[in-house]
């Protein structure tokens, strides 16, 4: 998507549409919301609508952070864990590595 193409509205209303969709546990939405308006917030000469989505930006960044630091730390628990979890780690696999029993 060009956003040079789309008015300030029109940018704000797409910002927030992103920002509000990484609340439904698709955090991916916060890191394109990040990556899409960056230099639109902090290269871009300011307008009316830019505060807010300056605000919706810096909250995804730390939304972003956060989920990777939340997933990063799960995975390392599970790995760790798995073989000692016995069937509930099972049941929580999707493949289950061969030669551990």
């Amino acid at each position: 998507m060009d956003l040079r193409k789309l008015k300030n509205e029109d940018k704000l209303d797409l910002c927030r549409k992103y920002y509000l969709g990484g609340f439904a546990c698709l955090p991916f939405l916060w890191f394109i919301n990040s990556i899409w308006f960056f230099k639109e917030v902090f290269l871009k000469e300011e307008y009316t609508e830019q505060k807010q989505i300056r605000s919706y930006v810096i909250r995804s960044m730390i939304g972003t952070v956060i989920w990777t630091a939340i997933i990063s730390v799960w995975i390392v628990i599970f790995q760790l864990n798995r073989v000692s979890w016995g069937d509930t780690a099972d049941a929580m696999s999707f493949i289950i590595p061969r030669g551990i029993p």
